[in-house]
């Protein structure tokens, strides 16, 4: 696998969609039960693998998510992470992707931001999922599904007391810029991202293309006002898709695949160079942004 730093602000790349989506269409809907696909039947994972691969993403992201101590105990695999993530690495493996994401979410442990012992146990969450990927090849850590700035600094902090892998930090977030949490801004989550070594920093919202351009743009103007150069990612959530749903809504603004095509482009006009559908989306939509960028360059002159 290629360095993936050396693809900064360089060529446009896009990020293969959550495998959890395929699996809720097999009917593998609950945290847990997917958990334990992962563990006790990983050709389940590389057959989704399999199909993304062709859509042509040139990022795959690992289905680690619950990789925190605290997620695993949730699903009642404490001690299982190792076992998790290399068969995470095993299933995507055969397909030789370009680059490889070990994605680490949200531990889900309650933070009281004033206390200093409850950032550093949070911290630790992250350092310990960290660690699990110390000798696996794996390109970066992707911090995603943040919903408040703390919770997303204690996981700069613990990835970073584990590794220097570079970080890709996601937040979610609404229309208006707040956190899904409704405590903090996207301005905010990306002040953190800056102070606290991410090297892209990204979001992932459920809003028409204009919106998304419009936060995009205002997280280029946050990082030249600050002189911090990290690249831009933005996921862009696909709703409940319906097979009789004629055009964009509010509830789902990407109800085909060949919606991605003129959000690609107008995300790149604004400076982004990391896309991704997550959500409902399925592998058609990762190939419609992968052949929408196909060949170009991220855009440095906005």
């Amino acid at each position: 696998m290629a360095d993936l730093a050396l693809r900064f602000f360089k060529d446009m790349l896009v990020l293969s969609s959550p495998v959890t989506g395929t699996l809720r269409r097999q009917g593998v809907e609950s945290a847990r039960d997917q958990a334990l696909t992962l563990l006790l039947e990983p050709e389940t994972i590389e057959e989704a693998y399999r199909v993304e691969a062709v859509a042509g993403p040139q990022c795959f992201v690992l289905p680690t998510a619950m990789l925190a101590p605290a997620r695993l105990a949730e699903l009642g695999m404490g001690g299982r992470g190792g076992e998790l993530a290399r068969n995470a690495l095993e299933a995507a493996s055969p397909f030789r992707p370009q680059h490889i994401l070990a994605e680490i979410g949200p531990c889900g442990l309650p933070l009281d931001s004033s206390s200093k012992a409850s950032l550093v146990e949070n911290r630790d969450q992250y350092a310990r999922a960290a660690r699990l990927f110390g000798d696996a090849q794996v390109d970066a850590i992707f911090l995603n599904g943040f919903a408040s700035a703390d919770d997303l600094k204690c996981a700069l902090m613990g990835v970073r007391k584990a590794c220097d892998l570079p970080v890709l930090a996601s937040v979610d977030v609404t229309a208006d810029g707040a956190l899904a949490s409704g405590r903090g801004t996207l301005a905010e989550a990306v002040d953190v991202m800056v102070e606290f070594g991410a090297a892209v920093a990204g979001f992932a919202t459920l809003v028409a293309p204009t919106v998304a351009t419009a936060l995009a743009a205002s997280v280029r103007d946050r990082l030249a006002a600050q002189g911090a150069d990290l690249c831009m990612l933005v996921s862009l959530v696909v709703g409940e898709r319906n097979p009789k749903q004629q055009g964009p809504t509010a509830e789902n603004p990407y109800y085909t695949a060949d919606t991605m095509m003129p959000a690609a482009a107008v995300l790149r006009d604004e400076g982004v160079q990391f896309l991704r559908a997550v959500g409902d989306a399925t592998p058609a939509y990762t190939g419609v942004l992968a052949a929408s960028v196909a060949g170009q360059d991220v855009r440095i002159d906005v």
